[in-house]
């Protein structure tokens, strides 16, 4: 028995913003959407155009308040091939939530604070 990882799953409370800020800030990419029938809800699923690990964004019709993160100890992980130009983007977005400096890796916070790693490139 095998398992293999598909993918992760972020309920977010604007669709289009959360798209937005996939695109700009991680280049993620629609790379399909499933939408229910009554209009209650909506998946979109996000790729790297590398792997075919997704996210997937949840949208419920009916949600009017912000996401219980609880202390926000869960995230994703991105490595990113040039983590300087990563890392003034993110900047300039102004969505470093937390940096640690030692280990080289930074926080960003999505329009919903879930929280994404950002890693450097693996030293060869």
């Amino acid at each position: 028995m095998k398992f293999t990882f598909c993918h992760n799953n972020f309920n977010v409370l604007n669709l289009e913003k959360s798209l937005e800020f996939y695109e700009k800030a991680l280049g993620l990419k629609e790379v399909r959407r499933k939408v229910a029938e009554d209009g209650s809800f909506i998946l979109v699923y996000l790729g790297d155009g590398s792997t075919s690990h997704t996210l997937e964004l949840t949208w419920l019709r009916d949600w009017d308040r912000p996401y219980n993160l609880g202390d926000n100890e869960f995230h994703l992980a991105l490595r990113v091939d040039d983590f300087d130009a990563a890392y003034n983007l993110h900047k300039e977005m102004d969505c470093i939530c937390f940096e640690n400096k030692a280990m080289g890796i930074y926080f960003i916070a999505d329009p919903d604070n879930y929280w994404i790693e950002i890693l450097p490139p693996v030293n060869k």
